[in-house]
């Protein structure tokens, strides 16, 4: 990799993180960001990686910062960031896999990673503990949530960058 390669990696993955966690941070201002039901319009990003590796990085450090302001504390800084490193992972080597041209696979693994470890995660806080039952609902709703955002501003996103061929993505 050359320098330049390196630089725009760097510079690419650190615009990403920025975006992400300003945005975490402004759906929070308005109550959306962490919770249940939720809808992080930063999870949007989620689709970055279907464009450059350098979205994977930039996805984590991004939650991290941006989950630093959760109510579930050190629990939902570490957790939350697994779910999004596992979701950035899996997008980015699922990104040729379409349907009619749009990676729909890559959208799905923020959601299900969402619902499975933020879901627990929920669960485990609930006042009356942990149960499979609050496990499920906790579960359901986050994955609702991811799949409004990834999908419902995700799609269009992808759509805007890649008709645009966005600079850093090259």
């Amino acid at each position: 990799m050359s320098n330049k390669n390196k630089t725009n990696f760097l510079v690419t993955g650190g615009l990403i993180a920025a975006l992400y966690a300003t945005a975490t941070y402004l759906a929070a201002a308005i109550g959306l960001a962490y919770g249940g039901v939720q809808f992080r319009i930063s999870e949007a990003l989620t689709i970055l990686p279907v464009f450059t590796p350098a979205a994977i990085p930039g996805l984590i450090i991004g939650c991290f910062l941006g989950n630093i302001g959760s109510p579930f504390g050190m629990a939902d800084v570490l957790l939350g960031t697994i779910a999004t490193a596992l979701a950035a992972i899996c997008a980015y080597y699922a990104r040729k896999i379409t349907f009619k041209g749009l990676p729909l696979l890559s959208m799905l693994f923020p959601v299900v990673f969402n619902a499975v470890i933020v879901g627990s995660e929920i669960a485990w806080f609930l006042p009356e503990g942990i149960s499979a039952v609050g496990f499920l609902i906790s579960a359901a709703e986050v994955a609702l949530g991811e799949l409004v955002v990834c999908y419902g501003l995700g799609i269009p996103l992808f759509y805007l960058l890649k008709k645009s061929r966005f600079a850093l993505f090259q």
